[in-house]
């Protein structure tokens, strides 16, 4: 794969006079638009073995100025970084990609020691040698990948890759009866120190594991991994299981305490808009029942405007006093007949139908 140019790497200026695209000038150096595609790799990073070098050209080291001030295209700046990459996680990766910059075109040779190197010197890993190199492989920063890394790189194995840097973070590693396997590497000015990533590193992923040791081998058993494949014992195993099921009951209580307090918490909210609704209506009830019945209200107004009209249609008509008065003539008298009493009579009368009864009627009762 051709290696980046520094044009790559340059910033990008502002334009002062408005032409450009992007806020770039002519001067920028900037290369031409390029069509949209994937800059990641599509095939796994090679072995060292798989490799074809010619070694009819003499290999002289650059300088690391030289290096800095960029080289050709056909000729890149060769870095080399080692490890051991077990569980690869992003600590590893951010290493890599500091190394694969370091300079502006940089092809970046990536050794990873094996499983007997490692675990005569450093310790047992979780990751065998081909799963380390596999994931290696596959990191998007690395042009070439060596198996069977040397524990202490040899002036031999330097010439042989056509090592320019090695690169690693500057904290001396000790190790193999060594206060730093790279001091001869910085005596020699070979050396680019890279930072490390703190709070990630496989000691700290493993710490994680055995901490939480139960909590992975009960989740490993439920996901239908055997005992023996986890190395777990039969009282260790059931007591796992009843722990599963401990957890389960705690579970679905605390479900349901959690829908219970939904369940209150929606009933209280019903039950204080329900008190708001009836204390609105009381307000409203009272109000209509006051304005009805009250010492002022409506009723009153209508019992008092029923009684003034009463009142007037039963109380008599006073007939005008400058109306003139007429001597009312008495009345004529009227006989009933069948009548037992017989009003007094002049003598006049006696003399017509005497056993008749009759009594006087005025004009006012006759009508």
């Amino acid at each position: 794969m051709e290696p980046p140019t520094s044009s790559r790497l340059n910033s990008r200026k502002r334009r002062k006079d408005g032409s450009g695209p992007n806020g770039a000038t002519e001067l920028d150096g900037i290369p031409p638009k390029m069509s949209r595609r994937s800059f990641g790799l599509k095939e796994p990073a090679p072995f060292s073995d798989e490799v074809e070098i010619d070694y009819s050209k003499p290999y002289i080291r650059v300088t690391y100025e030289e290096a800095m001030r960029g080289t050709p295209l056909d000729r890149p700046v060769r870095v080399y970084a080692d490890g051991i990459f077990d569980l690869f996680h992003s600590g590893h990766a951010r290493a890599l990609m500091q190394a694969k910059n370091l300079f502006p075109n940089t092809y970046l040779i990536v050794g990873v020691c094996s499983d007997e190197l490692t675990h005569n010197f450093k310790g047992f890993t979780v990751m065998n040698e081909n799963e380390r190199y596999d994931a290696v492989q596959h990191c998007r920063y690395v042009d070439e990948v060596v198996r069977n890394a040397p524990w202490t790189l040899t002036p031999e194995f330097l010439a042989e890759h056509r090592i320019d840097f090695v690169a690693h973070d500057d904290i001396p590693y000790s190790s193999a009866g060594s206060d730093d396997v790279y001091k001869h590497i910085k005596e020699a000015g070979m050396f680019a120190p890279t930072q490390r990533t703190e709070g990630i590193s496989t000691s700290d992923i493993i710490t994680r594991i055995v901490r939480d040791y139960d909590v992975y081998a009960r989740r490993n058993l439920q996901r239908g991994y055997t005992a023996k494949e986890l190395n777990v014992s039969f009282i260790n195993e059931k007591k796992y299981h009843l722990q599963e099921r401990v957890d389960k009951v705690k579970k679905r209580v605390k479900d349901v305490e959690e829908k219970s307090k939904e369940f209150v918490q929606k009933v209280e909210e019903k039950s204080i808009d329900l008190i708001q609704k009836w204390e609105e209506k009381s307000r409203e009830f009272i109000g209509n029942f006051l304005e009805m019945f009250g010492p002022e209200g409506a009723l009153k107004h209508m019992l008092k405007e029923g009684k003034g009209r009463m009142l007037q249609a039963i109380s008599p008509k006073q007939s005008p006093s400058s109306s003139p008065t007429h001597d009312r003539s008495p009345s004529p008298s009227f006989r009933w007949p069948f009548s037992t009493k017989t009003p007094p009579s002049s003598p006049a009368n006696r003399s017509r139908n005497e056993s008749a009864v009759t009594y006087d009627i005025s004009e006012d009762e006759e009508d």
